[in-house]
């Protein structure tokens, strides 16, 4: 069940907010290797965000997942978020934070209990 949340404090369009949410969900269910029907992505746009407490164009992307990651998939996952978010939002990847939390999975709950 692996969960996707981008925050920017870049503005989206409507339009481009599903496919880039579409997006994520994608990039996150082929390097994780889970079957994309398990991923659920948010895409919030137009957050307060500095870096460095410098403004510009900036994201924080967190990601969860049960199973999946790793020292090479974290690598390539947040490689392919970075490039994404670069070619979707011009991000630079310097101002993308990417943060992988391995969850148990007596800690993930949906549909009134837990998968673990």
């Amino acid at each position: 069940m692996p969960f996707v949340r981008l925050d920017t404090n870049q503005r989206i369009p409507e339009e481009k907010r599903a496919s880039l949410c579409a997006a994520l969900s994608r990039t996150c269910a082929e390097t994780l290797g889970k079957p994309e029907r398990y991923v659920m992505s948010v895409v919030q746009d137009q957050a307060t965000i500095l870096q460095g407490g410098v403004p510009g164009p900036a994201a924080f992307v967190e990601v969860r997942s049960i199973g999946g990651l790793s020292p090479s998939v974290n690598e390539a996952l947040t490689q392919a978020i970075c490039r994404l978010l670069a070619e979707t939002l011009s991000i630079p990847g310097a101002r993308v934070n990417v943060n992988l939390i391995d969850m148990p999975a007596t800690h993930w709950g949906v549909d009134g209990s837990t998968f673990g």
